[in-house]
């Protein structure tokens, strides 16, 4: 736009002084230094041309005390120069046809940009302008019609001259410059091309990363539209893919070799193996040297049209670097007799052509700059003036060199595509030009009125017609060239750089990209025929992570980009099927997930089975019990005439045998997949078994506890009998009657009445009706609770992840814990009862084996609680189970093992005398049971008597 206004400006000055004063004269303010070639001479129509001969304008030393001159180039291209030559030759080929423009001779104007805006804009005025005195606004002389402008080279070198040409409707037909956003008509109206848009190129590269799965590449863009608009549009496609730009660099357009050491370092350090380069290959040079000079291998480099087939890139060594490239390279073709012209070169035309003959010979043709050259040679070597040189000096071209025999980019006609593009743009033209030659008068396409234009004095603005609506083919490759909007078709060859038998490079073609395909045919690729630059034959991976396997979930990484990443395990319980999954999935309620975390598979289900080692083993210890529960009733019935099965309640102990034998079998039902009949009849059988045998146990304590207080009572009113007796006996013997006989009458009485069963205040229907009472409480509670809230099996999915515990839900509770807190209280008041009781003497002990029954008792079940609550899943009911088991057979042990071991081991002392009280005599105390109560009192009267005697 700069440029725009300051052409204006001068447009406005220059009209400004020629109307104001017919005196005014016109002032140059510069003259610019082009070279290139100029045939316009009798020629028709001439067509304009301008190409990158140079690479660089030369380096001006800054001065301002001068006159400035517009700067020379410098850096000979020779790449560039065979396009230049193709245009000559398709020139001189449509003048020799008979068929195209048949009647017109087109000449042509030439022009070198150097590689430069400020090159291409002074050439695109100079040519506009008709002399090299550019004149802006004005078209000085009389000669023969421009036509349109061939190039001009680089995107940013056209959209500089397509925004003048624009001004004035001219005509331009690019070669190279593919940048997308020269596809606007609103900026560039009359541009066009004949090179694809990069559009579709960085559709292409986005597509080949994603073919071979790259989510990780770095990117490399010249300093110009042509890579930035590139590397933008291939930026945004495949970051929409997912992949991620690890670094992205900018190629500087005047050589700083900071900048490239900056380049190279980031290259050597990143972790991206693909690099995507768009740049041309002039401003990419210079970073292929010092890439080279570090020795960076092991990189994937993705080409741009630009630099994929460049001599200029592709030097001796450098597949070290550069080996296994892909690129994209737009249509090849075969030119015929483009060779024999690129051969037949005179050296001595024009000064272009002889710098191109002395870069490549490295010579000159000038013969006293040669001389000048021999001189100063002879003095650097002998140190003084030398003597003039005489003959032919060292350094002179003799202008007979052979092209031939040197193998030269130049000459190089294998891979002839921007030269190609060159030629189809020539043509192009030369079509438009045919075709409003060829108008028929009276049906033409302008002004309404169908008019034709004259092809020796036509308007820029009508040749534009044309060339918009051109279709031809091209000769010898039948292409059919059309424009659409101004560009043409997309076809890209996919090339990859292979190592020949030579060490060379050579271009290999692996596919194909056809734009206007549909979107999954576009890009076809042969991955066994790429050569990749890495010892192995797969493609190489470039990743800022590694794929998170299934079982495992994307944690993005704070900072980074979302290629970057860390593969976190799921959780118990949550899986992840998929490659790169970025959430885990939590399984179902009856699921869990696997060791690996990728599948929900069914829960363990888990219960106390039967068959199990430790389901054996409580089942046989259960049966054992209950066996051994039943011997003991066997051998209670079989000595049920004994003083000691008489002297305890025969049903009260039977009554006790069947709880307990129900606490032994009730402990199995335990085992098994609950059921809601197992269910209750486990919890419900317990309660009922444990509360029968509690409460004939607290109704057997509860006598042991009557007799004992009995027992006390009796004792002390023999003690104080005994001491009235003694008192007398003494008073007797003190008043010295022997014949007083004191007798104890007093409490013959009480003696008797403790001599007699029924001193026993519970009967032993008291004691069955206890028993039965408490038992009917705890079974109306237990109806109660299967009726309103029954126990039932239910699925445990919380207790341990990977499980499933089938248990038994209590339903209530509160019904639960009522129910067995009944239980303690019948235990408790039963090692009351028996506490008390513990001193009353006989030959058993009864009271102090049911005390220690139920200290058994309470000790396991204390013990229970924690280890209960300590266990999860099947090992909770084993738990239980030995705590039923264990009390059981406490209980068992403590009231039966005595009783057994006289009935079965000692049957001698299963006799009435066994079953009477032992005689505890001391201090004038005496314990015993109620049945010791008589003899006791016998053994009192026997001792006052004995002591009246004597005195």
């Amino acid at each position: 736009m700069e440029i725009i206004r300051f052409l204006l400006g001068l447009c406005v000055f220059f009209y400004f002084h020629r109307s104001v004063s017919a005196e005014s004269t016109c002032k140059l303010k510069a003259k610019f230094n082009l070279s290139g070639y100029k045939n316009v001479e009798k020629k028709k129509v001439v067509i304009g041309g301008m190409f990158p001969v140079h690479k660089r304008i030369a380096s001006s030393d800054g001065n301002t005390s001068r006159v400035p001159v517009s700067s020379g180039c410098e850096g000979f291209n020779f790449r560039t120069f065979r396009w230049t030559q193709t245009m000559l030759f398709a020139i001189n080929e449509i003048n020799k046809r008979n068929d195209l423009l048949p009647n017109t001779d087109l000449g042509y104007i030439i022009y070198d940009s150097c590689f430069t805006i400020s090159k291409a804009v002074e050439g695109t005025l100079t040519y506009l302008s008709g002399q090299d005195e550019a004149v802006p606004n004005y078209r000085c002389g009389t000669g023969a019609p421009l036509a349109a402008l061939v190039g001009a080279g680089g995107s940013d070198l056209s959209i500089a001259t397509a925004r003048i040409l624009g001004l004035y409707h001219f005509p331009q037909v690019s070669y190279s410059s593919s940048c997308s956003a020269l596809e606007s008509k609103f900026q560039f109206p009359t541009f066009l091309r004949t090179i694809p848009n990069d559009k579709h190129q960085s559709t292409a590269m986005a597509q080949l990363v994603l073919h071979f799965g790259w989510t990780w590449v770095g990117t490399i863009a010249a300093d110009d539209d042509y890579g930035k608009y590139g590397i933008k549009d291939f930026k945004e496609q495949v970051e929409e893919a997912g992949v991620c730009i690890s670094f992205s660099e900018t190629l500087p357009k005047v050589s700083s070799p900071e900048d490239i050491q900056r380049i190279v370092q980031t290259v050597v350090e990143a972790t991206a193996k693909i690099i995507v380069v768009f740049s041309s290959d002039v401003d990419l040079s210079p970073l292929i040297v010092e890439l080279l000079r570090h020795n960076v291998t092991n990189r994937t480099w993705i080409a741009s049209e630009a630099w994929v087939t460049s001599a200029l890139i592709n030097q001796p060594d450098v597949s070290s670097v550069l080996g296994g490239t892909l690129g994209f390279g737009v249509k090849r073709a075969n030119i015929p007799g483009l060779q024999r012209h690129l051969l037949d070169l005179d050296p001595y035309d024009d000064p272009l052509t002889e710098e191109f003959w002395e870069s490549l010979f490295h010579c000159t043709l000038n013969f006293g700059k040669a001389v000048r050259h021999a001189k100063q040679t002879a003095e650097e070597v002998n140190g003084t003036l030398s003597r003039p040189v005489r003959g032919i000096p060292d350094g002179l071209c003799t202008g007979r060199e052979s092209l031939a025999q040197l193998n030269n980019t130049y000459l190089d006609v294998s891979q002839l595509r921007i030269t190609y593009s060159v030629y189809k743009a020539v043509y192009a033209v030369a079509h438009a030009l045919h075709n409003l030659e060829h108008c028929e008068a009276g049906k033409g396409p302008f002004n309404g009125k169908k008019e034709c234009a004259d092809i020796t004095n036509f308007e820029p603005w009508q040749l534009m017609y044309y060339l918009k609506n051109v279709h031809f083919k091209v000769l010898n490759t039948d292409e059919e060239i059309y424009f659409d909007n101004g560009d043409v078709e997309a076809f890209y060859d996919i090339i990859n750089w292979q190592i020949d038998s030579n060490g060379a490079i050579s271009y290999v073609t692996v596919g194909r990209y056809n734009g206007s395909a549909a979107p999954k045919d576009r890009m076809t690729i042969v991955n066994d025929s790429i050569v990749w630059n890495n010892e192995v034959l797969q493609p190489p991976r470039s990743v800022c992570s590694e794929n998170c396997q299934p079982g495992t979930r994307k944690g993005i990484r704070q900072g980074e980009p979302v290629c970057c990443f860390d593969c976190i395990p799921c959780a118990d319980g949550e899986i992840s099927n998929m490659t790169n999954a970025r959430e885990c999935v939590l399984c179902s309620g009856d699921y869990w997930s696997n060791e690996a975390h990728d599948a929900c598979v069914p829960k363990i289900i888990e219960f106390l089975a039967f068959g199990e080692p430790l389901g054996i083993t409580l089942i046989v210890i259960s049966a054992f019990g209950a066996l051994l529960t039943i011997a003991v009733g066997v051998v209670y019935v079989v000595n049920m005439g004994t003083p000691l099965v008489k002297a305890n309640d025969a049903l009260l102990s039977f009554s006790l045998l069947f709880s307990l034998v129900v606490t032994f079998l009730c402990s199995i039902v335990f085992l098994g997949e609950p059921q809601h009949w197992s269910c209750m009849t486990s919890q419900v059988g317990l309660a009922l078994g444990f509360a029968l045998c509690l409460s004939s146990l607290m109704g057997k304590a509860a006598v042991l506890m009557l007799r004992a207080q009995a027992l006390k009572a009796a004792r002390a009113r023999n003690k104080a009998a005994a001491k009235a007796a003694k008192a007398a006996a003494e008073a007797a013997a003190n008043s010295g009657n022997p014949d007083i006989i004191v007798t104890n009458t007093i409490h013959s009485t009480d003696a008797t009445t403790c001599a007699k069963p029924e001193i026993d205040t519970l009967t032993c229907a008291h004691q069955r009706a206890i028993a039965s009472v408490a038992t009917l409480i705890q079974a109306i509670a237990c109806t109660v609770w299967l009726i309103i809230l029954p126990p039932h099996p239910v699925k445990n999915t919380s207790a341990q992840n990977i499980k499933i515990i089938l248990e038994c839900d209590e339903g209530s509770v509160v019904f639960i814990c009522c129910i067995f807190a009944y239980d303690i209280l019948l235990a408790l008041l039963a090692f009351i009862f028996a506490f008390i009781a513990r001193k009353l003497e006989d030959h058993l002990s009864e009271a102090k084996c049911v005390t220690f029954g139920m200290l058994v008792f309470f000790i396991v079940w204390i013990s229970f609680v924690p280890a209960y609550l300590s266990t999860r899943g099947k090992f909770m009911v084993a738990v239980q189970i030995f705590a039923i088991l264990a009390s059981s057979f406490g209980l068992l042990t403590c009231i039966f093992l005595p009783k057994c071991y006289v009935l079965l081991i000692k049957p001698e002392r299963n006799t009435e005398e066994m079953m009477r009280p032992r005689a505890k005599l001391g201090d004038g105390i005496s314990t015993g049971t109620s049945a010791s109560l008589a003899t006791a009192a016998t053994e009192v009267n026997a001792t006052i008597a004995s002591t009246a005697i004597d005195d």
